[in-house]
C-alpha cells in the first residue's frame, strides 16, 4: 500500500476549495447560500479522535511485542491494514470536505457583520482545522502500522549458493 502524499491531500483541499468558493458566489447571486452544518466540525473531530485513538492502541501493542512482554496481545496484520485504509480512506475525505468549508468559509469572510454568515464563517473555519485533525491522525496512524524497513534489499548481504 501507497503512503499517504501529503501533496495529494493539500491539492485536494485546494481544488475543492476554489471550486467551493466559486459555487457559494454562484448560488448566492442566485439564492440564498446553504448552511455549514454545526455538525460538521464535530463529526470530523471524532474520526480524528478514533484515528488517534486506533493509532495509539497499536502503537502500545506493537510495542509491548517488540519487547516481548509475557501478556503482550499481538496485533493481527489484517486489522493493523484495515485501520491504514480507514486513515486513508479519512485524510482524503477530510481533505476534500475541508476544502469545501473552507472555500465557503472564505466566501463567507465577506459578510461577517451579518450574525448568521459569521456562525457559518466559524463552523467552516472549525471545520477545517478538525480535518487537518484527521489528516494528521491518519499520517500518525501510517507511521504507527508501516513495516521497519528491511537492511538487505534483494538479499544483498547473504552468501552466494553453489
Amino acid at each position: 500500500m501507497r503512503e499517504l502524499r501529503i501533496r495529494v491531500l493539500v491539492g485536494v483541499f485546494v481544488v475543492a476549495g476554489v471550486l467551493s468558493w466559486a459555487g457559494a458566489r454562484l448560488w448566492n447571486s442566485v439564492g440564498t447560500l446553504p448552511g455549514v452544518p454545526m455538525a460538521a466540525p464535530i463529526v470530523l473531530a471524532m474520526i480524528a479522535v478514533v484515528l488517534l485513538a486506533t493509532a495509539l492502541s497499536l502503537r502500545a501493542r506493537l510495542k509491548a511485542q517488540r519487547e516481548r512482554q509475557p501478556d503482550a496481545k499481538g496485533v493481527d496484520p489484517m486489522m493493523a491494514a484495515r485501520a491504514v485504509v480507514f486513515g486513508h480512506a479519512s485524510a482524503l475525505v477530510a481533505a476534500l470536505v475541508s476544502g469545501m468549508y473552507g472555500g465557503a468559509g472564505v466566501f463567507l469572510l465577506e459578510s461577517l457583520d451579518i450574525p448568521a454568515r459569521r456562525d457559518q464563517a466559524i463552523y467552516a473555519g472549525l471545520s477545517v482545522v478538525a480535518g487537518i485533525g484527521v489528516i494528521a491522525a491518519a499520517i500518525f496512524l501510517e507511521r504507527v502500522c508501516k513495516l521497519p524497513e528491511d537492511d538487505d534489499h534483494n538479499g544483498a548481504g547473504t552468501a552466494p549458493t553453489t
